[in-house]
C-alpha cells in the first residue's frame, strides 16, 4: 500500500524562498508579470487552482482573465471524461498563437489529465510550445518548476507517479469572497471500474483535523458564508489517521464554530455514508440540509460491474433515513448512462429510482471510457444512438421532476445567501443550493436574507424580498 508523505516544513520553506527569488527576478527586469489560470473539471481542481494562484502571487504575478499577453499560463486539466480531454488538447493547440505574439509566455499543464502517462507523452511530443507539465502529486513544487523554466528555458516534466502527499501551508488566492472550498482529504481507494481518479490522484489521505479546523475558523473570520468541505469520498475521512475521528465527528466539530455561515460537503460514497452522518446534519442548523449522494445506476447488476459495492435497495434505505431525520433534505446525485453492457431494461431501473427518490437535480453523463480502467476493456454492444436515446429520456425525466419541485416553492419564504448581481436582479442560493433571483440593492450581497418565492423555471427560482 502506498504510504502518504507529509511534505516537510523545510521543503515548503524552500519553495517559498524560490517564490521570493522569482519575484526578485521580475523586479530586476522592471516587469510586473501577469498570469492566467484556467480550470477544468471538479471542485477539487478549483481548490488546487486557488493554491496555484497563491503560489503565483507570491512569485510576484498579478492575475489576468485572458491568455493573451499573459507571462504565465496554467491549465489545470480534468481526466474524468473524453470530452474534457479533447477540450484541453484543442485549447492547448490554440496557445501556439498567443505564445507567438508574446514570446516570453510560459505554458504549464497540470491536474488529473497529466497524471495519465499517455496524455503527458502526447503533450511532450506533439505540443512542444508547452514549457512544463506536472501531475497532482507535484503541485506543491510548482515554484521550483517555474523557476527552472524561467532560468534555463528548458521544458520540465514532473509526472512521476509518487505516493500521495499532503502539503500544508501553501498560499491560497480565492476567487470568491463568500464561498470557499476546503479540501479535507485527497485521493480515493474505491476503484470504481469506470473511474480514473485513484490512478491519477493516488490513495486516500486525510488532513489532520486541527489543520482543517484552523482553516475553516480563518475563513469564518474573513467573512466567508458558504464553506464546502471537499474530498473524493468525504465519508472515508480519518480512516488513515488512526485518531478515532470520522467525517461525522469532524463535521460535528466544525458546525459548533462561532459565526454566521453554512457548511456543506461533497462528495459522498453511498457505501460509506452512515446514519451517524445524517444525525449530525440534522442536529446542526449551520450544516446545509443538502446531500450530494451519487448513485450512478439504479440496476444492481450494473452497480456490481461498476464496483460500487452497494445495491439500489441499500441506497434507497439511506435516502429514506436521511429524509426521516431531515424532511426538507435536498438531494442531488450523479448518474452514468450507457455503462458497458447496460441494456434498455437495466436503464429503466435507473429511471424508476429517479422517480422514486425525486432528486432536486442530477449531474448526468454518458459513459466515457478511460484508458487504464477495467470498464474500458468491457464489451459494449449498445450503439451511440441507444445511449443518446436513454440520455434524453433521463434528462427529460429529471427536468420534469425538478420543475415540479420548484413549483412547490411558490408562495413559500426561504433563507438565501445573496451572492451577486445579474442585470437588474440579485442572484442567491438557498441552503439546498437552489438558485434564486430577486430584485434588491447591492448592499444585500454577502448577507442572508428572506425571500418569498413567486415563480420558477426548471433550473431556478424567482422571488421578492420578504417583509
Amino acid at each position: 500500500m502506498e504510504r502518504t508523505t507529509v511534505i516537510a516544513e523545510a521543503q515548503l520553506q524552500a519553495q517559498k524562498e524560490i517564490c521570493r527569488q522569482i519575484k526578485e527576478y521580475w523586479q530586476e527586469k522592471g516587469i510586473v508579470p501577469c498570469a492566467f489560470v484556467d480550470t477544468y473539471g471538479c471542485q477539487q481542481n478549483e481548490a488546487d487552482s486557488e493554491r496555484i494562484r497563491g503560489m503565483l502571487q507570491d512569485c510576484g504575478y498579478t492575475m489576468t482573465d485572458t491568455e493573451e499577453g499573459a507571462d504565465c499560463i496554467v491549465l489545470n486539466t480534468c481526466a474524468i471524461r473524453e470530452h474534457a480531454e479533447q477540450r484541453v488538447f484543442g485549447n492547448v493547440g490554440a496557445l501556439v498563437h498567443t505564445k507567438r505574439r508574446h514570446e516570453g509566455q510560459k505554458i504549464f499543464l497540470c491536474g488529473c489529465m497529466m497524471g495519465q502517462e499517455h496524455a503527458a507523452k502526447k503533450i511532450k511530443s506533439s505540443y512542444t510550445h508547452v514549457d512544463g507539465v506536472f501531475n497532482p502529486h507535484h503541485l506543491w513544487r510548482f515554484p521550483e518548476l517555474l523557476q527552472q523554466v524561467l532560468l534555463t528555458g528548458k521544458r520540465v516534466f514532473a509526472v512521476e507517479n509518487e505516493a500521495g502527499n499532503i502539503a500544508e501551508g501553501i498560499p491560497v488566492v480565492r476567487q470568491n469572497k463568500l464561498k470557499a472550498w476546503v479540501s479535507i482529504m485527497y485521493g480515493c481507494n474505491n476503484f470504481c471500474s469506470y473511474c480514473i481518479v485513484p490512478y491519477v490522484r493516488g490513495r486516500e489521505r486525510s488532513r489532520r483535523p486541527e489543520e482543517i479546523i484552523k482553516e475553516v475558523r480563518e475563513l469564518i473570520a474573513q467573512g466567508y458564508k458558504d464553506i464546502t468541505l471537499l474530498g473524493q469520498n468525504v465519508n472515508s475521512y480519518g480512516k488513515d489517521l488512526g485518531l478515532g475521528i470520522d467525517f461525522a465527528d469532524l463535521l460535528d466539530t466544525l458546525a459548533q464554530l462561532e459565526g454566521d455561515f453554512w457548511l456543506r460537503f461533497m462528495t459522498s460514497h453511498p457505501k460509506d455514508a452512515t446514519k451517524k452522518l445524517f444525525d449530525v446534519m440534522a442536529k446542526h442548523p449551520k450544516i446545509a440540509k443538502q446531500f450530494h449522494l451519487p448513485f450512478q445506476s439504479g440496476n444492481d447488476r450494473v452497480l456490481k460491474e461498476m464496483n460500487r459495492r452497494y445495491t439500489s435497495g441499500q441506497y434507497l434505505e439511506l435516502v429514506n433515513y436521511g429524509r426521516s431525520v431531515m424532511p426538507g433534505l435536498i438531494l442531488t446525485s450523479d448518474v452514468i448512462v450507457g455503462f458497458p453492457g447496460e441494456t434498455d431494461e437495466e436503464f429503466e431501473d435507473t429511471i424508476r429510482l429517479i422517480e422514486t427518490v425525486r432528486y432536486d437535480a442530477l449531474f448526468t453523463f454518458i459513459y466515457s471510457p478511460r484508458k487504464g480502467t477495467p470498464a474500458a476493456e468491457m464489451p459494449d454492444p449498445a450503439t451511440k444512438q441507444d445511449k443518446n436515446r436513454r440520455f434524453d429520456k433521463l434528462v427529460d425525466t429529471q427536468n420534469r421532476i425538478s420543475e415540479q419541485i420548484h413549483r412547490s416553492y411558490i408562495g413559500t419564504t426561504v433563507t438565501v445567501l445573496a451572492d451577486g448581481r445579474e442585470g437588474d436582479v440579485l442572484t442567491s442560493r438557498t441552503e439546498g443550493g437552489r438558485l434564486v433571483r430577486f430584485k434588491g440593492s447591492d448592499d444585500l450581497i454577502g448577507s442572508f436574507v428572506k425571500v418569498r418565492i413567486t415563480d420558477c423555471t426548471t433550473w431556478s427560482l424567482v422571488g421578492e424580498l420578504a417583509e
